[in-house]
C-alpha cells in the first residue's frame, strides 16, 4: 500500500471475529478501518461516518452481503463495494457484480491479491473523480470545450450561448470563415434540453437548390429520376434534437419559401408528396455573410430573416482578439502532439509574437492548419519563430500588436530582395535590443546564418547596431 491510502477508511463486515480481526491487522497500517458484526450496524456505521471501501461476507445472520451491499450502493452511490465468500460460484459472482460490486474475492483471503485489488480499485475511483471535476469545470466554462479564448469579447459570447442554448429560440450565428460557427452550433445543442436527441448538420452552400430541398425534407418514391425509395430528411432526421443549417445565406429563393413554412408550422411535404409530416426541431442557422445586407439587395426573404433572428450571435474574426492566440497555440499544440506522437510541448514567446502579428484572415482555423503544421515539422520539444511558415513570416508586421509595438519590419516595395532582407535583419536586431540570437529566432534563421549575413553586409554603415556589445549574444 501507498502513503496515499492513508486517510481511506474501509468498513469490514464479517459475522466472524477471527475474519473481522486478521482483516483489521492486515489493512491498519494503511487505512483507517472499522469492524462490523452484520448488515444492520453496518448501515448504521456507513450513516454515521464517511467510509471510501466496503469489503463485506456474503453469508451473514440476518441480513446477506449482497442485500447490504445493494442498500448501501443505494444511500452511497460513491462506495467502493468488494464482497467475500467461502462458498463462491458463478450464480453467487454474477449476482454480486449485477448489484453494483467491484469485484468478489474466496476466502480465506490472499492478501497480496486483495492489496492489490484496493489499489486498482482505488485508482479507478479516482480517475472517475478527476473526470467527474473535469466534467464539472468544462460546464463552469459554459460547456464550450472546444472553443478557446478568454477575451472580453469571447466571454461576453460565452455568456450569450449560455443564456439561449435551454431556451427553444432560434439561433443565427454570424462570422467570417474559420471563426468557429459549427463549434458554437454544437455547444448550444450540448447546452439544451434536447442534447439526448440528435444533431443534424446540413452544408447549404455545397448543395445545388433540386439536391438541397430534398435533403431538407426528403422525398418520396418516383419524385424524380433516381428517387427509387421514399427517403427522409433532415427536418425527420433531427426530430427532437437540433438541426443546424450552415451558410443559410446561399439557399434560393423557392426552398428560403419552404423553409420559412416549416419554421411557423413545424410541418411540411417531402418532395413528391401531399402527406403532412410533423417534426420537433430547434434551428441554429449560420452564415458568413451579412444577412441585413442580403435582405437589402434582396437576394434573402426579409420575413425569413426575422425568423431566424431571434437570437443573434456574433463570432469574432481572430484578428478582433490576439491576446486568445497564445491560449490557442497552446490548445492545439497538445491536440495535434498527441495525434502526431510528437514531444512537442510549449512555444517561445517571440513565435507566439510573431503569430498575434499575423492578420489571420483564415481565422482560428488558419491558426489551426499552420500549428499542425508547426509540429509536424518540429524537430524539438518546443516550437520557435523558425518552425512558422514564411508564407506567414512574410506577411506579419513585427511592430504589430504581438510585438509590444516599434518599427515595422515591412519593407518598401520598391526595394530590391537583397535591400529588403538586409533591412529585415537590421530590423530585427533592433527590435530585440541588439540581440543577435533573439532576432535570428524571430526571423526563423540560425544564428551563424545570421553572423554570416553580417559580415556580407559590413554593418560598419549602421553604427546605431551595437554588434560587439552585450546585447549582441
Amino acid at each position: 500500500m501507498t502513503n496515499e491510502s492513508a486517510k481511506v477508511r474501509i468498513l469490514v463486515v464479517d459475522d466472524d471475529k477471527n475474519t473481522r480481526d486478521g482483516l483489521h491487522r492486515a489493512l491498519r497500517r494503511h487505512f483507517d478501518v472499522d469492524l462490523a458484526e452484520s448488515g444492520d450496524r453496518a448501515l448504521q456505521m456507513l450513516a454515521e461516518n464517511k467510509v471510501d471501501i466496503l469489503l463485506s461476507d456474503v453469508r451473514m445472520p440476518g441480513m446477506d452481503g449482497i442485500t447490504l451491499l445493494q442498500r448501501a450502493q443505494a444511500r452511497h452511490p460513491a462506495l467502493i463495494s468488494v464482497l467475500l465468500t467461502a462458498y463462491g460460484n458463478v450464480e453467487i459472482a454474477v449476482e454480486a457484480m449485477k448489484a453494483g460490486a467491484y469485484d468478489f474475492l474466496m476466502k480465506p483471503v490472499n492478501l497480496d491479491h486483495l492489496d492489490l485489488l484496493l489499489q486498482r480499485a482505488l485508482r479507478s475511483r479516482d480517475v472517475e473523480a478527476e473526470n467527474v471535476q473535469l466534467r464539472e469545470q468544462l460546464d463552469d466554462k459554459f460547456g464550450l470545450e472546444n472553443i478557446v479564448g478568454s477575451s472580453g469579447v469571447m466571454c461576453q459570447m460565452f455568456d450569450m450561448i449560455k443564456q439561449a442554448a435551454p431556451t427553444q429560440a432560434t439561433v443565427l450565428i454570424q462570422g467570417d470563415s474559420g471563426t468557429g460557427k459549427e463549434l458554437v452550433a454544437h455547444a448550444i445543442h450540448r447546452l439544451s434540453t434536447r442534447v439526448n436527441g440528435p444533431f443534424v448538420a446540413v452544408h447549404c452552400a455545397a448543395l445545388s437548390s433540386n439536391l438541397l430541398e430534398s435533403e431538407l425534407f426528403g422525398h418520396e418514391k418516383g419524385a424524380f429520376t433516381g428517387a427509387v425509395s421514399q427517403r427522409k430528411g433532415r427536418f425527420e432526421m433531427a426530430d427532437g434534437g437540433t438541426l443546424f443549417l450552415d451558410e443559410i445565406s446561399e439557399i434560393d429563393a423557392a426552398v428560403q419559401v419552404k423553409l420559412l413554412r416549416v419554421l411557423e408550422e413545424r410541418q411540411f411535404e417531402r418532395v413528391g408528396g401531399d402527406k403532412l409530416v410533423e417534426v420537433d426541431i430547434r434551428l441554429v442557422a449560420a452564415t458568413n455573410r451579412d444577412l441585413k445586407q442580403c435582405v437589402a439587395e434582396g437576394k434573402f426573404r426579409e420575413d425569413l430573416f426575422f425568423r431566424l433572428d431571434v437570437v443573434n450571435i456574433m463570432l469574432p474574426p481572430l484578428s478582433a482578439r490576439p491576446d486568445d492566440i497564445p491560449m490557442l497555440c497552446s490548445h492545439f499544440i497538445t491536440e495535434f502532439a498527441e495525434k502526431n506522437q510528437k514531444t512537442v510541448e510549449s512555444i517561445t514567446s517571440d513565435a507566439v509574437n510573431l503569430l498575434r502579428a499575423y492578420p489571420w484572415p483564415g481565422n482560428v482555423r488558419e491558426l489551426r492548419n499552420t500549428i499542425e503544421k508547426m509540429v509536424v515539422l518540429c524537430r524539438g520539444d518546443r516550437l520557435t519563430a523558425r518552425d512558422i511558415p514564411v508564407s506567414i513570416k512574410g506577411e506579419a508586421k513585427y511592430g504589430g500588436a504581438g510585438a509590444g509595438g516599434g518599427r515595422s519590419l515591412a519593407v518598401a516595395p520598391e526595394s530590391s530582395l537583397a535591400d529588403a532582407e538586409k533591412n529585415m535583419i537590421y530590423a530585427a536586431i533592433k527590435q530585440q535590443g541588439g540581440s543577435r540570437t533573439k532576432a535570428a529566432e524571430v526571423l526563423g534563421i540560425s544564428r551563424r546564418t545570421l553572423h554570416r549575413k553580417l559580415r556580407q553586409y559590413e554593418d560598419s554603415e549602421d553604427p546605431s547596431l551595437d554588434m560587439e556589445g552585450s546585447g549582441g549574444e
